[in-house]
């Protein structure tokens, strides 16, 4: 199931500009972070509040065909909007080079949020110097195929 409506880019110029290459050459460029060799995904989701279409480049955090969702904006004292939106509207598509699927987005909590977490910090180190700059529990979500 795709993600239909109007896409509203972000008013971040570097998230636009990512999205755009990544999506612009189906998958082959743009899929790392910024300066870095570390790849990302693209999760396509709609708004909470305007019902629009937004995309976010993430980490790519993958198990056995999930990917996590981790809401750490580098450790900031506030979520990322993306989280607002996965809660109110958690079916989303992410692109990770040239596949695509719909999935739908479930927040961690307890052991299993601890399990992923490892994942993900193992995947990018700097999330555990992120947590710790913060005093929020930075918001993990894992992204399931839908059936």
């Amino acid at each position: 199931m795709a993600i239909d409506g109007e896409y509203v880019p972000s008013p971040a110029s570097w998230v636009r500009d990512q999205v755009e290459a990544y999506e612009g050459s189906g998958g082959r460029q743009g899929t790392t972070l910024r300066d870095t060799e570390l790849p990302v995904v693209i999760v396509t989701n709609r708004g909470a509040k305007t019902g629009a279409v937004r995309k976010t480049p993430l980490m790519r955090v993958e198990h056995d065909g999930s990917y996590l969702a981790v809401g750490s904006k580098g450790g900031a004292p506030q979520n990322p909007v993306w989280v607002y939106n996965l809660r109110a509207n958690p079916d989303v598509e992410l692109q990770d080079g040239q596949d695509k699927w719909s999935m739908t987005a479930r927040e961690l909590t307890g052991e299993e949020r601890g399990l992923w977490w490892e994942r993900a910090v193992a995947a990018f180190p700097p999330y555990a110097e992120y947590q710790k700059k913060t005093t929020r529990l930075i918001p993990v979500f894992v992204l399931e195929k839908t059936q």
